[in-house]
C-alpha cells in the first residue's frame, strides 16, 4: 500500500511552540478570573489546549474545561463557508468568564460563531487564545486576544491539526507541500 500523503516541511518546532505556549499561560495567568471557563474547539486543537491547560495550572491557574466541536472544513484544505455545532458544551456560562481556545484563525468564522454563542449564553467576558493566526484572511472582524504564531497564507498540519484525517500526531507545525 503506498502512502499518498502530501510532503510537508517543518514550520514551528517542538520546542518553539513548548516555549510559547508557557508565555501564553503566563500572559492569561495575569488577566485571569479565579472562576474562569476554558471552551476547546475541537477537533485541531486538542493537543495544544492539553498543553496550554498544563502550562496554566504550572502557573497556579487551575480553570474548568469544556469541549465544543465545530465543523467548516470537512476534509479539505479550504473552509466551506459555514459553521456547523457538532458537539456542544455542558457548562453554563452565564455571568463567567470564558476562554475560547482554537487551532487556527483564518477566515474567522468558527471562532466568531463560538464567541457570539458564549456571549448569547450570558458570559460575562470572551477572550480567545489561537496557537495560530493566517492573518489577511478574514472574513470576519475578529482578533485573538492570546496568538502563538502568525504563519501568513499557510496550510498547516501537525500538534493537532490535520490534512484528511492525516499529521494530527506530529509534534510540530508542518507546511503541506501542495
Amino acid at each position: 500500500m503506498s502512502d499518498t500523503r502530501p510532503a510537508i516541511e517543518t514550520l514551528i518546532s517542538e520546542e518553539d511552540i513548548a516555549g510559547r505556549v508557557a508565555g501564553l499561560a503566563d500572559e492569561i495567568a495575569e488577566s485571569a478570573d479565579k472562576n474562569f471557563l476554558i471552551v476547546v474547539i475541537l477537533k485541531g486543537s486538542f493537543v495544544f489546549a492539553a498543553d496550554l491547560i498544563r502550562a496554566l495550572e504550572r502557573v497556579g491557574v487551575e480553570p474548568q474545561v469544556d469541549f465544543m466541536t465545530l465543523s467548516s472544513y470537512g476534509t479539505g484544505t479550504e473552509s466551506s463557508g459555514s459553521v456547523a455545532l457538532v458537539r456542544d458544551i455542558s457548562e453554563d456560562v452565564a455571568g463567567r468568564d470564558v476562554l475560547v481556545v482554537d487551532d487556527i484563525l483564518e477566515s474567522g468564522r468558527t471562532l466568531a460563531y463560538a464567541c457570539d454563542l458564549m456571549r448569547a449564553r450570558g458570559a460575562s467576558k470572551v477572550r480567545t487564545c489561537l496557537l495560530l493566526d493566517k492573518t489577511g484572511k478574514r472574513s470576519v472582524p475578529i482578533e485573538a486576544d492570546y496568538c502563538g504564531f502568525e504563519i501568513g497564507d499557510r496550510f498547516v498540519v501537525g500538534y493537532g491539526l490535520d490534512y484528511a484525517h492525516h499529521y494530527r500526531g506530529l509534534p510540530y507545525i508542518a507546511v503541506v507541500q501542495r
